[in-house]
């Protein structure tokens, strides 16, 4: 009886350990079953890009949630909303003009009213002979759904390496 009663108690203990380690990989690996709200938020991130390679500001303000905090690679500091065009008009104001390359997306997760999504962008600053050196940035936003849309609320990114290991 007490054989049984251990053994009983070991499987209960191996399937909850179990169950935890299934739950823990597919969390991180299993895509967001919302692919509505996946593609939304997917094709404001390529309005993101688009509105940067436009010039165009007042659009591009408009993904931002005014409670907005993200830390891009080209500040030294964490950014509020007021200052999320700084790195845009830093380099159109010597006469250069944005070029997205690529769009890589690595993966998004959904919960609830928030998204986080991590991708890479290729991009160059373009002088006016049309050269420039393409970069590539290491990006993770994070979108909160509002009463209309979705937007940015956080968000860091990081330069890639030029040759990045695994």
């Amino acid at each position: 009886m007490l054989l049984h009663r251990l053994t009983v108690m070991l499987y209960v203990v191996l399937g909850c350990l179990l169950m935890s380690g299934v739950s823990r990989f597919s969390t991180v690996n299993v895509p967001s079953r919302d692919s509505k709200s996946d593609q939304t938020i997917w094709d404001l991130e390529q309005a993101y890009w688009r509105y940067v390679q436009e010039n165009n500001l007042s659009a591009y303000q408009g993904l931002w949630h005014k409670d907005f905090l993200g830390w891009p690679t080209m500040s030294s500091a964490p950014v509020r909303k007021d200052h999320i065009t700084d790195w845009i008009t830093s380099q159109t104001s010597k006469g250069l003009a944005f070029k997205l390359v690529e769009f890589k997306p690595a993966a998004i997760q959904l919960t609830g009213d928030v998204g986080v999504v991590c991708y890479w962008a290729k991009y160059k600053w373009v002088e006016k002979d049309g050269s420039g050196m393409e970069r590539t940035l290491r990006v993770t936003h994070s979108w909160v759904k509002t009463a209309d849309s979705w937007a940015i609320i956080g968000g860091m990114s990081m330069a890639e390496a030029a040759n990045p290991s695994n």
